[in-house]
């Protein structure tokens, strides 16, 4: 007997994305509150490096002279972030099971608005990928100008290494990005802290530009400020991540996932508004097209051009680069469960081999790349399209906790209950926490109206008309499950189970060992069978005859069928067309012999025959086709490794 080598096997996939992780290591997937920081908070974090040269971009229409506006929007917007953290706050503590404002919609405001809420996450999810990416490539750029003309090449190359890192599994692309996230707030933390040493002994100096624009200054107006405004308030996104995400953390999820947020949104505070003043002070400048970042500028004013303000840049450029892991990690789970609710394909459901929904992985990956190109990987181009999403996300997720505490308050005192599925009690504090979900899903309402009027003409129109589209299309899918599963439920229009005739084709490419093997399984059925050959190569069909008649003799026909125009599945479809016609209660089972390879790039050096002809044959209701493998196995003797049939006895 032929021993085989039980060396674990090599595969790409394998080399890529690791070893395969079973269901049961699922618990031990869930990662500590420091790496969850990592995972969750580089999306938020990285808003600081581009949310205040939003602001200076609007209010630079009405000229530089009216940059010092940009410190009390900062302040409002702050403001603004507090209260919005602790409405999620209090998402994370009474939805433990993640999916943020899809969840919380569903559950309170019913599937219709869910689905909008959906939509505009999986937008804003795909956005945070591409504006990310760019700007941190603009980062880049800043430094070494001579890469500007490759921004899309290395952006589109940054998407796909995050996506592999990600397909390896959550905790695996945790400490991949626990290093550049810690080490961005530590750069950050030594700029500001510097800055603010050199503002207190009059030591800072002010920008010299590299650069300069000359345009027609606009009138200050109420809108232009809110549109200055709106632009800020890129520095809210990101914040719903680790409500989407909470089954992620470890044990007790909701407090470490509620913790992480209040710690998260402590230091996004406090770096954006000490970048907003020391943009002031430095007298930074900001126009659309510049090629210098407002954090360049602050940067070199503090440290120079010496090794300081390079490792700013690259920190920068890293976490801007990383704040796309925040999507990676929660777009999967939105879709998730939409998918479980069938307003998305099944597939998004599925767990990889790493335990993640790689399906989910490989949409986003694809879509922030389509994105990138279409908008050549400019930041300013992307962020129209980017914050509609985030604050329609915003105001239904807080609408929707405005609506549960409602509920909540009608509980008299010790009362307890169930609200979709979740434990409830009566809370003294109901009315005071519906307030301030109330007050914040108004005050984000407002902001994603002002981006959608201010932004129109400059992109938002498409999310305007995108986010509809993607609700009618998730109800189409919704539509289509609920027919297929009607359809399949009517049991009183099942047909009577009775047995059929059936008639069974082996399809024959060669006869060699393989072809035995899948003879030898179709005799084991027991029943009559027929050898069919497509003669694609006729000279070769000739060939096959005669070894046909050599090897296997009489024992069975073997049918040639023509085929002038070197088609496989065609022949085999008409045939068995003709055949189904003679048995009209019957079926026919086909036989296809497939060889197996080691690896899949050996794979691809083969015909395989047996997967085309499956696609080809499904529409014909009562055919079916049994896939016989056999293996080229390795074995060992005396002359090393030789590669024989692998087949049952």
């Amino acid at each position: 007997m032929a021993t085989t080598v039980t060396a674990p096997r090599r595969s790409l996939a394998r080399i890529l994305f690791g070893p395969p992780l079973s269901t049961a290591d699922a618990p031990h997937q869930a990662i500590s509150k420091r790496v969850a920081l990592a995972v969750f908070a580089s999306d938020a974090l990285s808003s600081v490096a581009y949310a205040t040269q939003e602001i200076l971009i609007v209010l630079a229409l009405a000229g530089a002279a009216v940059f010092g506006l940009s410190i009390p929007i900062a302040l409002v917007i702050a403001g603004l972030l507090i209260i919005v953290t602790i409405s999620y706050r209090q998402t994370i503590y009474a939805y433990p099971t993640g999916g943020g404002a899809y969840i919380v919609s569903r559950h309170n405001l019913g599937l219709n608005v869910a689905q909008v809420a959906g939509a505009a996450l999986l937008t804003d999810y795909i956005l945070t990928v591409a504006v990310s990416i760019s700007n941190g490539v603009e980062q880049i750029a800043s430094f070494a100008q001579e890469l500007h003309p490759y921004k899309v090449q290395i952006a589109l190359a940054v998407i796909w290494a995050i996506t592999l890192i990600n397909l390896r599994g959550v905790k695996e692309s945790g400490r991949a990005f626990a290093i550049p996230t810690y080490f961005f707030i530590t750069l950050m933390a030594l700029t500001l802290g510097a800055g603010l040493i050199q503002l207190l002994t009059g030591t800072l100096g002010a920008v010299t530009p590299r650069e300069f624009i000359e345009h027609q200054a606009q009138p200050l107006t109420v809108l232009l400020v809110l549109r200055a405004f709106a632009s800020g308030c890129t520095a809210l996104t990101g914040i719903e991540a680790i409500s989407d995400g909470v089954p992620a953390f470890k044990e007790p999820r909701s407090r470490n996932a509620a913790l992480t947020l209040t710690v998260l949104v402590a230091i996004l505070t406090t770096t954006f508004l000490g970048i907003t003043l020391l943009a002031h002070q430095v007298d930074a400048y900001a126009f659309e097209g510049m090629t210098e970042t407002v954090m360049s500028q602050i940067g070199r004013t503090i440290f120079g051009e010496g090794a300081l303000y390079v490792l700013l840049l690259m920190a920068t450029a890293i976490i801007l680069l990383m704040a796309a892991n925040t999507s990676f990690a929660d777009f999967p789970r939105v879709a998730n469960f939409m998918a479980q609710d069938g307003f998305l394909p099944r597939q998004l459901t599925y767990r990889g081999r790493r335990l993640v929904f790689h399906w989910g992985i490989v949409v986003l990956a694809a879509m922030a790349s389509l994105l990138v190109i279409m908008f050549d990987a400019e930041t300013t181009r992307l962020i129209p399209l980017y914050a509609v999403g985030v604050f329609l996300s915003f105001t239904l997720s807080q609408s929707g906790m405005v609506r549960r505490w409602r509920a909540i308050g009608r509980l008299r005192p010790g009362e307890h209950a169930e609200l979709h599925g979740f434990p409830v009690q009566h809370d003294p504090r109901w009315r005071l926490k519906m307030f301030i979900s109330g007050f914040g899903a108004t005050m984000t309402g407002i902001v994603m109206l002002i981006f959608a009027v201010a932004k129109f003409r400059e992109g938002a129109w498409i999310v305007v008309i995108l986010i509809p589209t993607l609700v009618f299309i998730f109800f189409r899918i919704h539509s289509h499950y609920k027919d297929v599963a009607r359809i399949l439920g009517q049991g009183t229009r099942w047909p009577n189970i009775r047995p059929r005739p059936v008639k069974t084709l082996v399809l024959v490419d060669d006869v060699h060992a393989g072809t035995i093997h899948t003879i030898n399984f179709a005799k084991s059925l027991g029943v009559p069978w027929t050898a069919v050959h497509v003669a694609i190569d006729p000279d070769k069909a000739e060939r096959v005859k005669q070894k046909w008649q050599e090897r296997i003799g009489d024992e069975a026909y073997l049918t040639l069928l023509p085929s002038p125009y070197r088609n496989l599945a065609d022949p085999v479809h008409r045939y068995i067309e003709d055949l189904l016609k003679e048995i009209p209660q019957g079926f026919i089972h086909v036989i296809v012999g497939h060889l197996v390879m080691d690896n899949l790039l050996e794979q691809a050096l083969h015909q395989n025959a047996a997967i085309a002809l499956n696609l080809a044959l499904q529409d014909l209701d009562r055919a079916t086709v049994t896939t016989v493998s056999y293996r080229l196995a390795t074995r060992e003797n005396g002359e090393g490794p030789q590669r024989v049939l692998s087949v049952s006895p």
